[in-house]
């Protein structure tokens, strides 16, 4: 009968309730699968102690209903009857008040509502219920029946064991729900990145960048090394990025290391980790960047500045994917795609022995070249307007180019490519003294900028060179002398009627 293996010597009763405390105690930190710890914790309470049709109802967070959420001798639809609001019956009771409820005969007992419908007699049962508190929070009950009889237990002995194991299970259900929403902020940022870092989201409708997309979108979910080529400021770790969300695996780490920031020393240890005492300083061992990036994906920036002997060491991982830690002996391997990148010439490396070309073969699997930002000119509406929008939004204000400046911008160079105009774009933004900014505001190397580089004849009017001329001069007379415009007109041979026409005529009325 259940119960009686309970009904012992108070030094043998004592033994029972340390043991079923331990199993439980060793089960609610076995894993993170909370539901099935709970069903086992119940389960000890049945066999361990006669503490039978026990189960744990929580606290809905956002319905502040009371559900079941693990039971032992209740059947699935029992537990899916067991829904109580606070303060309704025993077990809401338990919830608002923050106190144990004994129930002596659940048959006699109004409060008592058998909404499981597992107990139709309600006859020769206690029912106990204790609260689940964590730092004066209830965050459910625990409850359990004792079948009574002439040698029954004395209840208040169940109550102090609930507690003792209520007090267990609180920990293990804060400690899981704690670990549930750093998943689920986890998987929500995940979304965020490859959301941002979706090829829909890269700004570029020229002809360049199209063909860049159709690339990427195919190599994306392959782990074929790829080689990311262009000029610096061209959004090769963007596109790195967007391989690795758009890829099979983006639950894995992306990670980033920039060949050219570290020296050759600091760069080995970064890439491959080391080992206690492999150089002085080293007090313990440090994981390298192809340890960490396993699952993953790891970024090489700028490949073309590694040196000679580094160059050896990244050779055997792409072959053999496999390498040691400094000052190590066991060989440890990584599955990491690989993505470099680099704005050198790779093949007159190769040509002048400053790059090993079984190197260069390995990482010239998929090369992707990025168009300079002069190379893709129909993009640079769409670039300036999502950089003004981000900046404006940032900085809490409206603030539009002038035709005049927009037609300057569009006619710069952008040596720095899309960093430059980023950078750009946001001081504008800050600096702008009215909604409208005018060439006046355009920084000073855009201001003096030449047309582009083409012979006269080449598709650019001598009306256009004489004007970017006249601009330059007028620039460079009003910065040398702080904007005094009669000191300017002295030194261009112009009145001060002719610098004002000009003046306004080029949009410089605003200062510079």
């Amino acid at each position: 009968m259940p119960g009686n293996e309970y009904n012992l010597p108070a030094n043998d009763r004592r033994t029972n309730e340390l043991t079923a405390l331990l199993q439980v105690s060793q089960t609610m930190v076995s894993s993170f699968d909370i539901d099935r710890n709970m069903r086992k914790a119940m389960r000890i309470l049945s066999e361990g102690l006669g503490l039978n049709r026990s189960f744990v109802a929580l606290v809905h967070p956002e319905t502040r209903e009371l559900r079941i959420a693990a039971a032992h001798g209740l059947t699935r639809a029992e537990v899916a009857r067991g829904i109580y609001r606070i303060g309704e019956g025993v077990l809401g009771r338990v919830v608002s008040s923050g106190r144990p409820m004994i129930v002596p005969n659940v048959g006699e007992e109004p409060l008592f509502l058998n909404r499981t419908g597992s107990r139709p007699a309600k006859a020769d049962i206690s029912f106990i219920a204790v609260p689940i508190v964590l730092r004066g929070e209830v965050l459910g009950v625990l409850s359990a029946d004792r079948v009574f009889g002439d040698e029954a237990v004395a209840l208040d002995e169940d109550v102090r064991v609930l507690e003792i194991v209520a007090s267990i299970i609180a920990h293990a259900v804060r400690l899981y729900w704690t670990y549930r929403s750093e998943l689920d902020t986890q998987e929500r940022l995940r979304r965020e990145l490859r959301k941002r870092y979706s090829l829909p989201n890269i700004i570029g409708d020229s002809d360049a960048m199209q063909e860049v997309f159709r690339i990427v979108t195919k190599v994306a979910a392959s782990q074929a090394t790829v080689l990311l080529r262009g000029e610096s400021g061209t959004g090769k770790e963007l596109i790195a990025h967007a391989l690795h969300y758009q890829g099979n695996r983006p639950k894995g780490p992306f990670v980033a290391v920039n060949c050219a920031a570290l020296p050759e020393n600091l760069l080995e240890a970064e890439l491959f980790g080391y080992d206690k005492g492999a150089f002085t300083g080293a007090v313990g061992s440090k994981q390298g960047r192809f340890e960490l990036a396993r699952g993953g994906t790891i970024f090489l920036d700028e490949i073309g500045d590694v040196s000679a002997g580094l160059q050896a060491k990244l050779l055997r991982v792409l072959q053999e994917r496999t390498f040691e830690r400094l000052g190590g002996t066991k060989t440890l391997t990584t599955d990491a795609r690989i993505v470099s990148a680099t704005n050198r010439d790779l093949e007159a490396m190769v040509q002048a022995n400053e790059f090993r070309e079984d190197l260069y073969w390995r990482l010239n699997v998929v090369p992707v070249f990025l168009p300079a930002l002069r190379q893709r000119r129909e993009d640079l509406p769409l670039l300036i307007e999502h950089f003004f929008e981000r900046f404006c939004q940032l900085a809490g204000r409206d603030v539009r180019l002038s035709p005049e400046a927009m037609r300057l911008l569009m006619r710069y160079q952008w040596p720095g490519n899309i960093r430059e105009l980023e950078n750009t774009v946001q001081r504008l933004v800050v600096l702008a003294d009215d909604r409208e900014i005018g060439p006046g505001e355009l920084p000073m190397h855009i201001l003096m900028h030449d047309l582009p580089d083409e012979p006269s004849g080449g598709g650019v009017s001598l009306t256009d060179e004489v004007e970017a001329l006249e601009r330059r001069r007028l620039v460079t007379a009003l910065r040398k002398h702080a904007h005094v415009q009669a000191k300017a007109a002295r030194e261009l041979g112009l009145t001060a009627r002719q610098l004002g026409y000009k003046m306004h005529k080029y949009g410089l009325e605003t200062g510079l």
